[in-house]
């Protein structure tokens, strides 16, 4: 057991939905049975992505907040995220280049388009696939960055609870209605490339003036990158446009109950909105139906049981917990992007197996642990480290050139 950490219950929890990612993944090569007969009721895969998702809406706000200042957290986000992102993706791209292992059909898209969609790390949400699957979860991230950095220059941050309720509404009014748009709609009725390119370029664009020392620039590029978020999400979007609402509302609900552990709204307004964004968002669930690779009780199920998870969370966040849960969080970043690529070349060399075996799913989690704690002590601590001295450089020359205009 370790002591209570002020985040430390975060980092449990990740460590949970990490764990239970990499066995929904896991499943498909070493437990086809049972997941078969699982995933209609309890869909694992949207459980941990939707407890990573309340973990990110509570976390990432306060981190821009903390800061204070729109360029330190993008420094910040770049060197947490982009580090091992390259590292697994160039891993990946070599072992294909050896043909052991085969990529996913990424479409007619040119080198250049995949790339380019790639490096915004908006992808998903620019109409080309993702190189390996769990990358698509990372766009919804960074359109929510996006989100949040846009509210702070505008100074709207402190209404996380309006915005989770406009975006779950607005989710659920378009399920009863019946609207439905088609996968990656934008980039169907434009084309791929423009689309992606205008999105780097907005993108770009956003990120620099969001972090400039002049006011309008700084609302200038944080209003152009909340809208971007919100255009590629709702209309561009490879999930259904319900469900891609429903992500940025359980997020903002994250960040809602941030605001209530802080003081800056009542617990009794942080639930009423989880009560609001559960009901919607069960209820787009249903009115939306079964389909082919989609049923509505194995979603409710995995949203339901993801918000009890971060309730509880909550709940013992003042607690002794387990080191081996709070390690797991520590790592979990490097469980989700690495396990992919282990069962990429598992299914390439030894193929996927016919029926259940618990003791190899056992056996890769084995494997993959030690793995992850290498990939997390070799690239992701070192990459943070740059991050945080290159952070504290710019802060010192900031501080340099405002004494100096100070000084008379």
């Amino acid at each position: 057991m370790t002591g209570p950490a002020r985040l430390g219950w975060l980092d449990a929890l990740r460590g949970v939905a990490a764990l239970v990612v990499v066995f929904d993944h896991s499943s498909y090569t070493f437990l086809p049975d049972f997941r078969q007969d699982l995933m209609p009721h309890f869909n694992t895969g949207r459980y941990g992505i939707l407890v990573f998702f309340l973990v990110s809406g509570y976390i990432i706000p306060h981190s821009l907040e903390r800061r204070g200042c729109v360029r330190s957290f993008w420094i910040g986000r770049i060197f947490r995220v982009y580090p091992l992102w390259a590292a697994v993706v160039s891993v990946l791209l070599t072992l294909h280049a050896l043909d052991v292992v085969e990529l996913r059909d990424l479409g007619p898209h040119s080198t250049a388009t995949v790339v380019m969609a790639h490096v915004t790390m908006l992808q998903e949400l620019l109409g080309t696939p993702s190189v390996l699957l769990v990358l698509w979860t990372l766009s919804y991230e960074m359109s929510f960055y996006l989100l949040v950095v846009g509210l702070f220059t505008v100074r709207l941050q402190r209404r996380s609870a309006v915005f989770a309720v406009l975006l779950v509404v607005l989710a659920a009014g378009c399920t009863a209605a019946g609207l439905t748009l088609r996968p990656s709609a934008l980039s169907a009725e434009f084309g791929t490339g423009p689309v992606i390119a205008f999105a780097a370029i907005a993108m770009g664009a956003a990120l620099c003036c969001a972090g400039a020392e002049t006011a309008v620039l700084r609302v200038f590029g944080g209003v152009l990158g909340g809208v971007l978020a919100l255009v590629l999400v709702a209309f561009n979007g490879t999930v259904p446009l319900w469900e891609g609402l429903v992500i940025l509302a359980v997020m903002f609900l994250g960040t809602t109950v941030h605001r209530a552990e802080a003081g800056q709204c009542s617990w009794v307004f942080a639930v009423g909105t989880a009560v609001i964004v559960s009901v919607c968002a069960v209820g787009s669930a249903y009115w939306w139906g079964d389909g082919e690779h989609f049923t509505r009780r194995g979603w409710i199920t995995a949203f339901l049981l993801a918000v009890i998870t971060f309730g509880a969370g909550m709940a013992v966040r003042n607690r002794c917990l387990p080191r081996v849960l709070t390690g797991l969080g520590a790592i979990s970043y490097s469980v989700y992007l690495v396990h992919p690529l282990l069962l990429t070349v598992i299914d390439g060399t030894v193929g996927r197996r016919r029926h259940d075996s618990a003791v190899r799913e056992a056996a890769f989690f084995v494997v993959l642990l030690p793995v992850c704690l290498l990939t997390y002590r070799w690239i992701e601590a070192p990459s943070q480290e740059w991050g945080r001295r290159l952070t504290r450089r710019l802060t010192r020359r900031q501080s340099v050139a405002e004494n100096e205009v100070l000084t008379p």
